[in-house]
């Protein structure tokens, strides 16, 4: 065997210096210190090969100069701690290559209330899908390495949990519950229904919905039921439940397909109670997206003593109002508002009751407000004593919650020498009679309307439920 021993290999300008003679060989340096490259030049492993033994080995260079604060893109090798303190953002992964790696943790426990949407590059996937991950547990970190364009990007290190590509809709707002794989946000006040991911799916970004305006309040003296506030509703494909007759589904304009955005909600106040001698007040509307549901129409004061009145007639509305008594000095008849105001398919609500014309000294009784189903049924007979008020129409019954519910019910008539008409379900108020006192509510979050007696009732406040398909 011959051997040849240099101390140095000088530069070939031009030329390339080729250490080895091919396959099945081995070049061994044996030293200390061994330095490829120079300073701003490239050190780059031939097409087709591999190396071992030393670059990345699965750890990350933490960027701790550099605390994220807003929307970034993440650089493969780098660890970053994200403050979401100051708001939801999102981190951007790089165009991964099998072997890239990337980390991120809850820098102030705060994932929590502000989560970090990690988002992959164009096509790519994490854990298998095309989709955005969110992480929303406090102090949660993860460290993703790219495996391959099956998988993409894979978590193979968590303090919390296990995460991947969600493909289903992601979204915060209102109280927040679940019923099999549906998730539901009930808003019984004003919010904010923001949904940070859609669904992979586009069908499952119709959501289900039930709005329900505030419902109208009774006039004061021998005055008419309050009208329910408007019910409308879907129920979505993909979120089965047994819905009311309302129903709006295929229909394109009762249709709401969400995106990744901020949806006010508005939830209508129910009516205030009435002044002496004064009718009613129209319940205030519920608003989600393009769907609005209309308060319920103020119910009409009597035109007898002490004082007679020149709004005997229901206001119209989602449901509308009842029509006010005629008293010892009227003789022809007043109107109920109209229910479904303005129009919608499916009626969002009924007609309030009517009076016909009644003898001069008779009709003390008044007629109750329509609900989300049904006109109020007629009250007792006219002219004669003892009539009693009539009765609030009925409202409709929903499962959208999870638990089958009412909503929408008119309130009931006033009576003077009968008894006062019954709420209708749903949470109309009870009509009174002029001994029975002061006229029951509607019912909180339902919509429903004021019944009426000797003092005037205020109307229920609406509600609006929100539901979709999340696992």
């Amino acid at each position: 065997m011959s051997k040849i021993e240099v101390n140095k290999v000088g530069p070939q300008c031009g030329t390339t210096v080729t250490v080895g003679c091919g396959a099945g060989q081995t070049v061994v340096v044996d030293a200390n210190t061994v330095t490829l490259g120079r300073s701003g030049g490239t050190v780059s492993l031939a097409s087709g090969a591999t190396q071992s033994g030393f670059g990345r080995t699965g750890t990350v260079d933490w960027q701790t100069g550099s605390i994220k604060t807003a929307t970034f893109t993440a650089a493969n090798g780098e660890g970053y701690f994200a403050n979401t303190s100051g708001g939801a953002f999102t981190m951007n992964l790089p165009a991964g290559s099998a072997g890239n790696i990337v980390s991120v943790v809850d820098y102030t426990n705060s994932f929590q209330t502000h989560s970090l949407t990690i988002s992959p590059n164009g096509s790519q996937k994490i854990g298998g899908f095309n989709a955005d991950s969110v992480l929303n547990t406090e102090g949660q970190s993860i460290t993703l390495v790219y495996v391959d364009d099956t998988e993409g990007w894979k978590n193979v290190q968590d303090s919390t949990s296990n995460i991947t590509g969600n493909p289903f809709l992601i979204a915060t707002g209102g109280t927040i519950t679940t019923s099999g794989n549906c998730k539901i946000h009930t808003f019984t006040g004003p919010g904010t229904f923001t949904v940070t991911a859609a669904s992979a799916t586009a069908a499952e970004n119709v959501v289900s919905y039930l709005v329900v305006g505030g419902g109208g309040s009774s006039g004061n003296s021998y005055h008419g039921g309050g009208g329910a506030g408007g019910v409308r509703e879907v129920e979505s494909p993909s979120t089965p439940y047994t819905s009311s007759p309302l129903d709006g589904y295929p229909s394109a304009p009762n249709r709401v397909t969400v995106t990744a955005q901020a949806y006010p909600i508005t939830v209508g106040a129910g009516a205030s109670a009435a002044s002496p001698n004064s009718r009613g007040s129209d319940g205030s509307n519920s608003i989600f997206s393009t769907i609005t549901s209309t308060g319920g129409g103020a119910g009409g004061v009597g035109t007898g003593v002490p004082a007679p009145s020149t709004e005997p007639n229901g206001n119209p509305g989602g449901s509308g109002g009842g029509a006010g008594a005629k008293g010892a000095g009227g003789t022809s008849g007043s109107t109920g508002g109209s229910g479904n105001t303005p129009p919608v398919s499916p009626a969002q609500g009924q007609d309030g009751g009517s009076l016909p014309s009644v003898p001069t000294g008779g009709g003390y009784s008044a007629a109750g407000g329509g609900g989300a189903t049904a006109a109020s049924s007629p009250f007792g007979t006219p002219g004669g004593p003892g009539q009693n008020g009539g009765s609030g129409g009925a409202g409709a019954t929903t499962s959208i919650s999870g638990t089958p519910t009412t909503f929408g019910g008119g309130g009931g008539g006033f009576s003077w020498d009968g008894s006062g008409g019954s709420g209708g379900s749903g949470g109309g108020g009870n009509g009174r009679s002029t001994s029975g006192g002061t006229a029951t509510n509607g019912t909180a979050n339902t919509g429903g309307g004021a019944g009426a007696g000797a003092c005037a009732g205020a109307g229920g406040s609406g509600i609006v439920i929100i539901r979709y398909k999340f696992q």
